[in-house]
């Protein structure tokens, strides 16, 4: 298995720094993973889903920490690469990313996946 694509999406949250996808073999997305600043740094979680009790439960995650380390540090080093920091704060490189979000979304970025479109309640729209 090999990642082929890391794609990092900012956000100007406090602790909450990006939402990254990655590809894997050109074939298979994970998506909704977060770059998340802690207390002795920035670390990565996988997708997760909150269970009835209010826990947290990942959906989807590496099974042995040799994966896990490899997917980290390339999340990491990709954020770095895309969010270079200035005074502590994101460059205009942000900007340029979430615009390329917003292409591949409507289908004219270099990616022919995209998010499902969102349904429009007919009775609203009169």
């Amino acid at each position: 298995m090999e990642i082929t694509q890391v794609r990092v999406f900012p956000v100007e949250e406090e602790k909450l720094k990006a939402f990254v996808s990655v590809i894997f073999d050109d074939c298979f997305v994970v998506s909704d993973i977060k770059i998340i600043l802690g207390v002795n740094g920035l670390f990565v979680s996988m997708p997760s889903k909150r269970r009835k009790n209010g826990t947290f439960r990942d959906i989807a995650h590496p099974l042995n920490t040799e994966t896990r380390r490899k997917i980290e540090e390339r999340i990491i080093e990709k954020y770095r690469e895309v969010v270079p920091r200035t005074d502590g704060l994101p460059s205009g490189e942000m900007r340029d990313l979430n615009a390329e979000l917003d292409d591949d979304r409507r289908g004219g970025g270099e990616n022919d996946w995209q998010d499902p479109p969102e349904y429009e309640d007919p009775a609203l729209s009169r």
